[in-house]
Formats: structure tokens, sequence, C-alpha cells
């Protein structure tokens, strides 16, 4: 754990006691702060209680002593409306942050002592858990302790303490960014920008200022990694390349560029110096399949390069990566048919990845949508040999699909076994069962991971019938 010392001997606010909720108020009770904590929720209430925290209503705080108020990511910050506990806060001039901001102070403070470990941050709409992941895994595989939290697994107070060999790696949704003013990595990633979480930052520009921010407040003396294929990022890479920052590399996949880093017919190269060259054939990560992957592998090689001089370290470790939990999971096989777990998978761009790496889809979608819905699908539909419609979007999606094969299944276990049994009966040599919604969870959910591991789970069913067969 980081224990924050920020706010010693003095008063702070915890609100929402999910995840991160908990372990700031650890972290802060650790430090010698009075916390003051609420959340909705009895149970999460009782946990910070039992962390040190006084529990009671926001509207019971002593406004007047409160230094700082941690704020959970997903509690409304601007839009649609400020949460109550917002307003209360900046009516009372008390500064909201998050945890991020938290470890950020924690880290910055260190910044003098010998041996201080850098942090890269990696932020984008889409394929960032994924670049996260493979910056951690090229890290410890080169001999590093890489500490890998915030968006994703722990948060990022839940991380270990910093030895000589610490990098940490986070992930930092927009949510946070608008909580860490405080955050200055010595790496940053941006992966790409495609319009989302648009009900929370009012606008699309809004949304790709807050991931440019992340840019901005990187090291002067760091390194900046922009995936350049969307407009909007290659609109941000224009931007920051002319700011004097940090020193801005571009990342593309499918276009030559004359300095960055970029994968071409599968080849990924290094244009960083005099001339290209070639680095590695992405069919040595074969957890790594498709374009959006691609992209991944290329930012992750830019993000390590400044602490893996070896390049040949830097691609071994790549080919290596064991991919990620319901991120184009390959969850097995029944005979000719292989399952698919692209859960993570919540708006139409996040599906495309997957829809264009295999050929005779039996795609399973839905859930609750997002704006725009799978309009942007179109052009791969001749993938799909036939779609399973779940959830809240199932008669929209319908309408979309028009005369593409489809059935309103309603619930995911339904959907599992009739895809199963149409890929079997299919004269597709090998025909992919894909789960990958286009859609949120929480319509039958409580997020993505249990409705990917909920998928999981049925195929294995599926499957022991068939082994007590054979």
């Amino acid at each position: 754990m980081i224990v924050s010392t920020a706010f010693a001997k003095a008063d702070v606010a915890v609100f929402g006691l999910a995840r991160s909720g908990i372990a700031s108020v650890k972290s802060l009770v650790e430090g010698g702060a009075r916390v003051f904590a609420w959340d909705d929720k009895e149970d999460n209430r009782a946990a910070a209680k039992r962390e040190g925290a006084v529990v009671r209503p926001f509207t019971e705080w002593p406004w007047d002593k409160i230094k700082a108020l941690v704020l959970s990511p997903g509690v409304p910050l601007t839009h649609p409306a400020p949460h109550d506990v917002v307003v209360a806060a900046k009516d009372a001039g008390v500064e909201i942050i998050g945890d991020v901001e938290l470890f950020a102070r924690e880290i910055r403070a260190d910044r003098t002592k010998a041996g201080r470990a850098p942090v890269i941050a990696v932020t984008g709409t889409n394929g960032k858990s994924t670049t996260t992941a493979l910056i951690g895994h090229i890290l410890a595989q080169c001999g590093f302790v890489a500490e890998v939290g915030g968006n994703i697994g722990k948060s990022a107070l839940d991380l270990a303490p910093p030895t000589p060999k610490t990098i940490y790696v986070l992930e930092v949704s927009s949510y946070q960014i608008d909580l860490s003013p405080g955050l200055t990595p010595d790496v940053s990633v941006l992966t790409n920008i495609t319009p989302d979480h648009i009900d929370r930052h009012g606008s699309v520009e809004n949304y790709a200022a807050v991931k440019a921010r992340l840019l901005a407040q990187t090291a002067k003396t760091g390194q900046v990694c922009i995936g350049v294929d969307d407009p909007l990022s290659a609109a941000i890479y224009t931007r920051y390349a002319s700011s004097g920052g940090a020193e801005a590399a571009p990342v593309s996949v499918g276009k030559v560029l004359g300095r960055g880093v970029f994968v071409l017919d599968g080849a990924l190269y290094d244009a960083q110096g005099q001339r290209a060259a070639q680095v590695m054939n992405m069919s040595a990560a074969p957890h790594l399949p498709g374009a959006h992957n691609w992209q991944n592998a290329a930012l992750a090689y830019v993000a390590v390069k400044p602490f893996v001089k070896d390049v040949r370290q830097i691609t071994a470790a790549i080919g290596s990566f064991p991919g990620l939990a319901h991120r184009i999971e390959d969850v097995g096989r029944i005979g000719k048919v292989r399952f698919v777990n692209d859960s993570k998978a919540t708006n139409a761009e996040a599906a495309e990845r997957a829809l264009i790496c295999f050929p005779d889809i039996f795609w399973i979608a839905g859930g609750r949508a997002k704006e725009g819905g799978i309009e942007t699908l179109k052009p791969h539909f001749n993938r799909i040999r036939k779609a399973y419609l779940i959830g809240e979007a199932a008669d929209d999606f319908a309408k979309t699909l028009g005369g593409t094969e489809h059935e309103i299944s309603g619930t995911l276990e339904k959907a599992v076994a009739s895809a199963f049994a149409d890929a079997r009966a299919a004269a597709a040599a090998a025909p992919v069962v894909l789960l990958s919604p286009a859609c949120a969870s929480f319509d039958q959910f409580k997020d993505f991971e249990a409705r990917g591991d909920a998928f999981r789970d049925f195929v294995k069913h599926l499957a022991a019938p068939e082994r007590q067969a054979s």
C-alpha cells in the first residue's frame, strides 16, 4: 500500500467507497488523517468504518475543517450535473481530488529521494487496458518490478511501495484524469480517441481535452506516445508536438511514418532514429491478434524504450504476452467451434476490432447501448453468420442488422447455447462464437468482467457433456 501522508493530522473526506474509495480511506488513515466517509451502500460503509473512517452522510461533515474531498471517479463532477457532494465541496472551498492524485502526490514528494520510481500512465478510449498490461509484462520480463494498477486491477494506492527497481504503470480513465491535476508521468500514452462518455463530459471535444491534459502534465524530460490513426488523436499530436513539452512519438498501424513507430503488413518498424528498421513481426505475438493489438504493441514498445535499451528483450517480451482476460480472449474449443470472450468491448469501436479478426462469426451482442449503437459496424456484417442479441439493446440492434441473420436470445446463457448449436452445424471450417457486445453490461451484469466470466462458465458447461461423451 502507498501511504498518503499529504493530509497527516488533517480532516479529509472520501465519497464513494468501492475499490478506490476504500483504498483511499486505508491510505489516508495510515498516513495520519482523520477521514470522513460515505457511500450509499451499507456494506461499503461498514468496510470504511472497519478501516477507521468516521462514517456519516456528507451533509453532516464538518466542511469548514475538511482540507480535501477524495471523490470516486464514477461520481459526476460536471455533467450531466455535479453531484450534491461536489456542490457542497465547492461551496465550502474544498479541493476535489481522486485516489490517483493521492498516489501522485506521494510519488512526487519522493522525487528528491534516491530511487524515486518512474510512472507510466496510459489513457485512451480503446486498448488502454491491454496496452497497460503489456507494458507491465515487458518491464517484468526485463527485470523490473512492474506495479500495474489504476483503472485496471488494483487501485493506485493499493500498489506496493517503491523499490529501486519499481516502475508504476497506471491505466487512467478520463474520470481519473479530471481528479488528478498533480499526476506528472515520466511516460504518457494515448491509444486513441473515439466518442465515449459524452454524458460525463458534455461533448467529444471536452472528452478529448481531458485525455490531452494527461499529455500536458507529463514531465518535461519524459516521453509522450500517441496513436495517430484517428482524427482526434492526430490533432492532439500535431498540437502537442509543437508545444515544447516532453518528447512526442507518433504511432500508426498502416501508415509509414517518417519519424515514430508503425506497423505495416504485420511488421513493427521503429523510425525514431535516422531510418526505419523492422524490429519484429507481429505473427510472433499470437495473443495480440488484429491491427488494434498491433497498435497496443507499438505503443508499449515506445513506452518502455526509455527503460529497456535492448530491443530484442522488448520484442521477446511482446511475443510472450499471454493476453488479457475479456479482450479477444480465447476461452476454448468444442470440436471445430472456437469461443472468444471480448466482453470488454463496450462500444461499437471496440467490437469492430474483434469482428475484423475472424471470417465466420456467430456474434453475441447487446446490453445497455452506447450512443450510435452498431451503425458503424455495418461494413463488417458480411463476417457474421448469425447474431444473437441480448439485453436492452436487442430490439434496436435487430433493426440495424436488417437482413443479417439474427435472433433475439434475451439472455447470455440462451445466446451461448444457440450460437454453439448453429456454429457446430454450420459448413464453416473454423466457426467462432464471439461475445463482443458493443454495449455496457449494466442491464444484466454488474460489470463487463462479470459478463465475461459468465460467458466462460457457460462455455465450460457446454464442454462438460462433450468430454463425457468422448
